[in-house]
């Protein structure tokens, strides 16, 4: 049962578009309401929509959309299935390892002792978004 500050939102979707959909999930590994509110919470209240393209500019663009794609960062790939998107909250770098807290959902904070060169080769620090990878009794920290 929803709590009374959440709210639902239903729509209806293509059999194309759940297809794609499902196929994101499935290779980032994540829910579909984690993507879908990932990207509401992406809205820039400040830009305006962009205009429908006509089928014209639709094919010029998809041009340039397959160059683009090609050069793009496939996404993470691991075995553990709970990955939780969160902010960093507080680093404590040591000699060798380092300690390094996400915030997640529902203001839980979880921490890793992670290397200090894994924390600087990921470029942690407080506001940066990472995910914390759980599997067994063990939690990963990776960044896109």
């Amino acid at each position: 049962m929803p709590r009374k500050e959440q709210g639902w939102i239903t729509f209806q979707t293509s059999q194309e578009e759940r297809k794609l959909l499902e196929e994101f999930c499935q290779q980032s590994q994540r829910t579909k309401t984690d993507i879908l509110r990932e990207l509401v919470r992406g809205l820039n209240k400040d830009s305006a929509p962009s205009p429908i393209p006509t089928k014209q500019e639709e094919s010029k663009a998809g041009e340039t959309a397959e160059i683009a794609t090609a050069k793009q960062k496939k996404p993470l790939k691991v075995s553990s299935r709970n990955v939780l998107k969160g902010v960093v909250t507080k680093v404590t770098k040591g000699e060798v390892s380092s300690q390094v807290t996400l915030k997640v959902v529902h203001e839980v904070e979880l921490t890793s002792i992670i290397t200090t060169s894994s924390v600087e080769e990921l470029e942690l620090h407080e506001g940066t978004e990472a995910y914390a990878v759980i599997k067994s009794s063990d939690i990963a920290i990776a960044k896109d």
